[in-house]
């Protein structure tokens, strides 16, 4: 019996052990990218690099931002183990004046199957150096 139980014990640990060393694993080169000051209208954009370092083929399962004025491409073939590729963010700045601060969240299959990253800046009016509105000259001013 006591074979029985040693030789179940040892197998089962030694399943443990294959499963765990197969996952995947996804690794940013950065998780947080600050725009600083940009101009309304155009739409910033900005790419995160990433790396599957896991010894399994990573596959990003979905992509979601926290506001609709932010859009997500990323890859939908599996990455392979070693290989690199990127998520681009896209956000839409008409409109927007002002501080913004917003999250991408990564679902995979990766051993931390939910990732989150984050863009930030200040969207300024054309012409303008910051987000502060300037006086105007008023007739009592001249």
């Amino acid at each position: 019996m006591k074979k029985v139980t040693l030789t179940l014990f040892l197998g089962i640990f030694s399943l443990i052990t294959v499963f765990a060393q197969s996952t995947a694993k996804i690794e940013f080169n950065e998780e947080v990218h600050e725009f600083g000051e940009i101009p309304e209208g155009p739409k910033a954009t900005h790419e995160f690099h990433f790396t599957n370092t896991g010894n399994s083929p990573l596959i990003l399962t979905n992509v979601r931002t926290s506001c609709g004025c932010t859009s997500p491409f990323w890859p939908r073939e599996p990455i392979a183990p070693g290989e690199s590729s990127k998520i681009s963010v896209e956000y839409n700045t008409q409109n927007r004046v002002g501080p913004f601060n917003r999250s991408v969240t990564i679902t995979s299959n990766a051993d931390t199957p939910s990732k989150q990253l984050f863009i930030k800046g200040t969207v300024v009016k054309e012409g303008s150096s910051s987000g502060m509105p300037t006086r105007q000259r008023s007739i009592v001013d001249q």
